[in-house]
């Protein structure tokens, strides 16, 4: 009641299953709720509107700003639109109705963990800022204290149910939550993605390599010719120096490796242990046994710096060792240099070229390791394959058990709606993620190919990967495309087969609504095949169940039969009111009158400006309420006539 009366008390007795409570009956519990919103500046400057914890709705005449009130809500929120049209609509309010300097102050409060207050401002055009309960700034967000409410403004719920993805936004608050789940997908994906750079990153060093020992059979050619000359005998020590500078040189790389590993351990010292700080695990009931970890990382960090230090000496004396060895045979290299400058000045005369021949021998010399590092890239790159075939498993796996909550998510909605709105979702669903991959990194005519891709029930995307690396003739047998589009695919290169290995295809859902009158045979239709404002009544009922959150909408009557209205939604709004808080505006007066609203503000435009009249606040009790809904509603007096006897007029 907006004030306790007599008449009000009255009033109440003949609608009691929305107005009276009984002692025995169970109290509602605590939810989420906007307590109020006000406007510093722009269209509605100097307006506060309070709000009930159950169903507000906003009335007023065409221009008095209840869309505004719904899109300032979302602005100081943060949040975007889900429909382009909606997001159009949105920033052509804050643009031109709210306007630049405008602060929206939007006070809140949450009843979990504990109550809390909260009051979050945002100035045009400014990001949101949260203060708690004493006006000091939080590192909170929006979405942290208010993470499942929702908004909708005019027409936005009609333009949601032309996407298959998006209504999959709407099983979100009913699927059962796996924190572990997400974790362990973003570290797959992550592993997925190391190892195609470590294939992609050893195969183009397999592939350099493959260009430089192309060389090789042409040169050892040369040689021979150079042999059948009798050279190689007359420069045989210069020709085994090669081969000697050669190995040096291979000496030294092999130390690489762990000046590298100990470059790396040296970073991590000293190890941080800031986090073990006797303030940071103050109160904790663990503090006792948790303290004594900083013992055991002082005592590890201890021992990492004297293996350091050793392990640097370690390297140190091997390199005083090979640098000795270099000195002791660059002494050698000296003597058979001299013996080779002498032999050159004998050869001078002939048509042999002695110095092309080291040349030569040295470049086979330079060839002939990349043989072994070959056998170990390809040992690596086998590897890293056997490693992404059982991360491409778990991956899939993942994605199934994920979906598998979705789907229950969607029967527990069809129970709770049985009757009335059915629910099925459909894994990987929405194809457009490989569309767009393919035509932008494959190319070429290949829409026959992506029609029969995107129409496939059960696509999997590694076996279409294996069926490109198979080849033409499988990728036209197990999808049947064209040849020509077939061999475009089977060409991909690797990097796209891995891409389409770690994509994941978002689910699709698909709603339908029982459109039979009441106690007639289901008729069950698909969205698609329905009015718009069946479309938009099958949403809103999903819309309004099991949630605590907050649900703002502005003007759902603009894309709903009458019919619906009265025998669906309001049923519904009357029922969960009590467990959430409904911020509607609107032009019809079935909303707030047969929803028995709480809250009703009716707005009023003066000029270039909106206010709310103090006596325009109150329930449908009020007469000045009463008044101005049956003045300003469409079907106001019809919608009382609906309740003649508890209104009494």
């Amino acid at each position: 009641m907006s004030e306790v009366t007599i008449e009000g008390f009255r009033q109440a007795f003949l609608d009691p299953g929305s107005r009276i409570r009984l002692n025995s009956d169970h109290e509602p519990e605590k939810h989420t709720e906007l307590v109020s919103i006000t406007w510093k500046g722009g269209f509605l400057d100097g307006t506060e509107a309070p709000l009930n914890p159950n169903l507000n709705v906003l009335i007023g005449g065409r221009g008095a700003g209840k869309s505004t009130i719904v899109e300032s809500l979302r602005y100081a929120l943060g949040m975007e639109p889900v429909g382009e049209e909606a997001r159009k609509a949105h920033r052509g309010i804050v643009s031109n109705v709210l306007r630049g300097g405008t602060q929206v102050s939007l006070r809140m409060r949450s009843y979990r963990p504990a109550r809390a207050e909260y009051v979050i401002e945002r100035t045009v055009p400014n990001p949101p800022v949260v203060r708690d309960g004493i006006g000091q700034v939080s590192n909170l967000s929006p979405v942290d204290i208010l993470p499942h409410i929702e908004v909708y403004g005019q027409h936005e719920i009609s333009e949601l149910t032309g996407s298959p993805e998006k209504l999959t936004r709407l099983l979100d608050r009913f699927v059962e939550r796996d924190s572990s789940l997400a974790e362990r997908k973003a570290d797959i994906r992550r592993d997925l993605e190391r190892t195609r750079r470590s294939i992609l990153d050893v195969q183009a060093e397999l592939d350099l390599i493959d260009e430089r020992l192309a060389a090789l059979p042409g040169l050892e050619e040369t040689l021979k010719r150079f042999r059948e000359a009798k050279l190689e005998e007359q420069l045989r020590e210069q020709s085994l120096l090669v081969r000697e500078k050669q190995l040096l040189h291979l000496i030294s790389e092999r130390l690489d490796p762990f000046r590298e590993c100990l470059g790396r351990l040296r970073q991590e010292i000293p190890i941080d242990r800031a986090f073990l700080l006797s303030e940071s695990i103050e109160g904790l009931p663990s503090k006792e046994i948790l303290s004594n970890a900083d013992a055991v990382l002082g005592r590890l960090n201890n021992n990492m710096e004297d293996l350091a230090r050793r392990f640097g000496e370690i390297l140190r004396r091997a390199d005083e060792g090979i640098t000795d060895i270099r000195t002791r045979w660059r002494g050698r290299e000296a003597e058979v240099q001299a013996k080779y400058e002498e032999i050159l000045r004998g050869l001078e005369r002939s048509a042999v070229d002695a110095t092309e021949f080291i040349r030569l021998r040295g470049e086979i010399e330079s060839l002939r390791p990349l043989r072994d590092r070959r056998h170990l890239l390809q040992r690596g790159k086998k590897e890293h394959m056997e490693r992404r075939r059982a991360l491409r498993a778990e991956w899939e796996d993942l994605k199934a058990q994920e979906f598998r909550l979705l789907d229950r998510a969607a029967g527990q909605v069809g129970r709770i709606l049985r009757g009335r709105v059915r629910v099925e979702v459909a894994a990987a669903g929405n194809r457009a993620p490989l569309s767009s991959l393919l035509r932008d990194e494959v190319g070429g005519r290949l829409s026959e190919a992506i029609e029969a891709l995107t129409k496939m029930e059960n696509l999997s995307l590694p076996e279409l990967a294996d069926r490109c690396r198979e080849g033409t003739d499988a990728v036209r047998t197990a999808y049947g495309v064209p040849e020509g589009q077939a061999r475009r695919l089977a060409k991909a290169p690797p990097e796209v087969l891995m891409r389409i290995e770690e994509l994941e295809l978002p689910p699709t859902t698909t709603i339908r609504l029982n459109t039979a009158s009441a106690n007639a045979p289901p008729a069950w239709q698909a969205l698609e095949e329905l009015s718009t404002g069946q479309k938009a009544t099958a949403v809103l009922l999903l819309l309004l169940i099991e949630s605590d959150a907050p649900l703002v909408v502005d003007q759902p009557e603009d894309d709903l039969d009458n019919r619906f209205i009265t025998e669906g939604v309001v049923p519904g709004m009357r029922e969960e009111k009590r467990r959430r808080q409904f911020v509607f505006s609107t032009h019809n007066a079935n909303i707030p009158v047969l929803g028995d609203a709480e809250l009703i503000l009716g707005l009023t435009p003066e000029g270039e400006k909106a206010s709310i009249n103090p006596d325009h606040i109150g329930s449908i009790d009020a007469k000045p309420v009463r008044d101005m809904v049956e003045d300003i509603l469409e079907g106001g007096k019809d919608a009382f006539e609906t309740r003649r006897r508890k209104y009494g007029f």
